[in-house]
């Protein structure tokens, strides 16, 4: 029997009165890629979290090669053998991707006259990026001038660079494309084959059982079951992180493409540097058309365009009603909703509370008049989000980054909905939640589309699109390279030929 690399027994944490995890032990042995899944809230991050020193347990007790394991920070659990890769962005804009890799830490790098030898560091920094096989990104490189994908391969290589026993990756995939997945894959091949392990977190499914040697599935703060490799079956695994089998289709069970006569939004000659070149789009009301692509074919900033949050350097966003769109707040008043890909940075305040989060923008639908703000009104306007919408929370009041990513993901959904937009822009809108989450999302959009609503679904994930869409465009380089009508033949093949 191999000895565990990390022991985590009887850990307990609670936020206000909801319990994140009630009494959850379980081993990470080394050369294992363990897999952890669950819903939204089902304790899987948080006990990396803790395993990793972002947060301390109520109670428990966590062993690291046998000794008392308390890092009291991720910096400290770094520097002592647990490194983890957090969901959402882990960097700093303003400063160079060196300083963000050694942030902290640059007196290891002395220059002259007490300052520090950039040359140096930017030099180490780039032997870390390339030695988990980044190309084309390099440390002197202004942090806010890389993607978020990118910024999301730079925090691995800081992570990884410090040799770390056991690496947490906590749905680290959801923000990178397939060839950073492919590097990701590479790499936790490579730690497991060293001896050391590897605690994967993913709503992906298939991807758990293709990449992970176990998988551990939490449900409400416990662990449900443990699978090995030769015990791995979709449908057990499913049962085991809901408590039940999913009701109805999973996408849409019709394969007519369907919507009114009025027309919702046109954007005409739309072109953006390089990376938008002469893009026409149409939306109908009662559409949901979808835009898909790889990473850099120009999707996601269209998307800004027609909300109004980027201008473009030629061409035009009109309503049905021949209202130009040219910046969020005409968008907004003319019923138009944006969630974005990057949730906490774009969409939400996450040091705010939920009732902050989702009231914002519906101020004009519960006020009295411009200034007069009824403390009953704004209640009742966010209670009715959280309750349409299944909002797990303590209550209103609870601080939006103690949620799981799912549930973030429903206070970006009601801020819009609640509002009654007519037209919702929704960039990768299931990036990051779990299969319970999507399903009521995916049941949502219908319920909007019957309702007459547009919905402009921009994502990567092919069965998605496929799955919810009327009409299905394709980018490449800028441009749009072909138009796919709803269809049961349509197959992932005839489409992928379009994108590369």
């Amino acid at each position: 029997m191999k000895t565990p690399i990390l022991e985590m027994k009887h850990i307990r944490k609670t936020f206000a009165s909801t319990v994140a995890l009630g009494d959850v032990s379980f081993d990470v042995y080394p050369g294992e890629i363990r897999g952890l899944i669950g819903e939204n809230g089902s304790g899987k991050s948080t006990i990396s979290s803790i395993a990793a020193g972002m947060q301390r347990a109520d109670s428990g007790e966590m062993l690291f090669h046998g000794k008392p394991w308390n890092p009291v920070s991720m910096i400290d659990a770094l520097a002592h053998g647990i490194g983890m890769i957090v969901q959402e962005s882990g960097t700093i804009q303003g400063i160079s991707v060196a300083e963000n890799m050694f942030l902290g830490e640059t007196k290891q790098f002395p220059g002259k006259l007490g300052m520090i030898d950039r040359r140096a560091m930017n030099r180490k920094a780039d032997e870390a990026l390339q030695a988990i096989g980044v190309k084309n990104v390099t440390g002197s490189m202004p942090m806010g001038a890389l993607d978020f994908q990118t910024r999301k391969l730079v925090e691995i290589a800081k992570v990884v660079m410090k040799n770390p026993e056991i690496l947490v990756v906590d749905e680290t995939t959801t923000a990178l494309s397939q060839e950073g997945r492919d590097i990701l894959y590479t790499l936790v091949k490579r730690l497991r084959d060293e001896g050391k392990a590897v605690l994967f977190i993913s709503h992906d499914l298939d991807e758990i059982m293709e990449v992970c040697d176990t998988l551990t599935v939490l449900r409400d703060g416990a662990i449900i079951r443990h699978f090995t490799k030769d015990e791995f079956d979709a449908d057990a695994i499913r049962t085991s992180m809901i408590g039940r089998e999913l009701q109805g289709d999973y996408y849409r069970s019709d394969f007519t493409p369907s919507h009114l006569p009025e027309i919702a939004v046109t954007a005409s000659h739309i072109t953006l540097g390089s990376v938008l070149n002469d893009v026409d789009l149409t939306v109908y009301r009662g559409e949901i058309v979808g835009i898909g692509g790889l990473s850099h074919c120009g999707m996601h900033p269209l998307g800004k365009i027609l909300f109004g949050a980027l201008k473009p350097d030629r061409g035009e966003v009109v309503t049905g009603k021949g209202v130009k769109i040219t910046n969020e707040t005409i968008a907004m008043r003319e019923a138009f909703g944006y969630v974005s890909k990057d949730r906490d940075v774009e969409s939400l305040s996450l040091n705010a509370s939920i009732r902050d989060n989702i009231a914002i923008a519906g101020m004009d639908r519960y006020a009295i008049g411009n200034f007069l703000m009824l403390n009953g009104r704004e209640k009742k306007y966010v209670d009715a989000q959280i309750d349409s919408l299944s909002i797990k929370c303590a209550d209103r009041d609870q601080q939006t980054s103690q949620l799981s990513g799912g549930n973030k993901q429903k206070v970006v959904f009601g801020k819009w909905i609640g509002r009654g937009s007519d037209v919702l822009i929704l960039d990768c809108p299931t990036r990051g939640v779990d299969i319970g989450v999507k399903h009521a999302m995916y049941r949502l959009m219908i319920e909007l589309k019957n309702e007459g609503k547009s919905i402009i679904m921009i994502s990567e994930e092919m069965p998605e699109l496929m799955g919810m869409c009327d009409r299905l465009i394709i980018m490449k380089d800028g441009r749009v390279m072909h138009e796919f009508m709803r269809s049961e033949s349509l197959s992932e093949a005839e489409i992928i030929q379009y994108m590369i």
